[in-house]
């Protein structure tokens, strides 16, 4: 997956861990933990501005830290996801339907986006989401309600669904 080249990026400390998060003109293109799987290449992200400023780069920051003090359930961002397939995009679309304090199987957003027979794909295009945490791919579990991949590692899938359910910080 490529991402805009003038893109502007910064690191932000949370309770997880490192995240990076980048902007387009247009929105949001990535947020990732340091560690995860699918972070952009070396050679994309050394082309990429380091620019804490940028307002988007600031609001994110602002509703990261909300978010992880548990005062906040949903972001306001806007997004920039048009370097996704269509499908991945309705996939990912999908995703934001599920709201804080619930979760959703692979096969419910399968038939939800009108394709009831790609969970595999929809599993994939979940996994590929660039906008962990805001496109919450975290909601997503098996079948029989057990958690099951997340790029980020299953330990932060389940501090992520705890502090939803809970209400609580992770501070």
């Amino acid at each position: 997956m490529k991402h805009d080249p003038q893109a502007v990026q910064t690191t932000l400390p949370s309770p997880l861990g490192n995240i990076l998060i980048a902007a387009s003109a247009q929105g949001l293109i990535g947020l990732w933990f340091h560690d995860q799987k699918h972070l952009p290449s070396r050679e994309e992200r050394a082309r990429w501005l380091v620019q804490a400023d940028h307002p988007v780069l600031q609001a994110t920051a602002e509703q990261l830290d909300a978010y992880f003090r548990g005062t906040r359930k949903v972001f306001d961002l806007p997004l920039d996801l048009k370097h996704g397939t269509p499908f991945q995009q309705s996939v990912w679309q999908a995703l934001c339907t599920i709201g804080p304090g619930h979760t959703g199987s692979y096969g419910e957003l399968a038939r939800r986006i009108g394709k009831p027979q790609a969970v595999r794909a929809v599993g994939a295009a979940v996994g590929r989401n660039p906008v962990s945490l805001v496109v919450p791919c975290h909601r997503v579990v098996g079948a029989q309600g057990a958690l099951t991949g997340y790029a980020g590692g299953l330990d932060r899938k389940a501090a992520l669904l705890r502090l939803e359910a809970s209400g609580q910080t992770l501070f």
